[in-house]
């Protein structure tokens, strides 16, 4: 099967890992966070007392609901910022977590969808036509993976 016929899908089941709630605590910027979410979240703000409230958010959820309800006090660069963040994130998760590096290079020759029904931005979206940027972020990981080009 090609990639396009046999995707990688996640947002739970299987590949759960390349989720950012899934539960792997990561260390990025130099401080512990529950998951990829609570970290991505909190980027979102300038103020350390805002990334405080969501580092203590007890879920990947809570962390998100968060996020969102202080919007009005996001980063003003937040638009032009949030995809080379997420990458870090994505980076310091897959080097910290050699499951998740076993994992992503069992996909090799796939395609990587991030499965969400409603995102999308950073899935696949309601009608499968998303731009699907956290699937493409982990392709373009696995690629420099495979190509022996990952920064660690």
């Amino acid at each position: 099967m090609d990639s396009l016929t046999n995707p990688v899908l996640f947002y739970g089941g299987q590949h759960y890992m390349f989720s950012n709630f899934s539960a792997f605590r990561v260390v990025w910027r130099g401080r512990d966070w529950m998951t990829s979410e609570h970290a991505y979240q909190a980027a979102k703000f300038l103020e350390p007392e805002m990334q405080d409230l969501i580092a203590a958010a007890t879920s990947a959820h809570d962390a998100k609901k968060l996020g969102r309800k202080h919007d009005d006090l996001k980063r003003p660069d937040w638009p032009e910022m949030k995809l080379s963040i997420m990458e870090e994130i994505l980076r310091a998760k897959l080097a910290q977590h050699p499951f998740i590096k076993e994992r992503l290079l069992e996909t090799i020759g796939r395609e990587i969808v991030e499965d969400s029904p409603k995102d999308s931005f950073w899935g696949r979206g309601p009608d499968y036509k998303g731009a699907n940027h956290l699937g493409r972020l982990w392709m373009k990981l696995r690629n420099e993976l495979t190509l022996g080009k990952y920064e660690r």
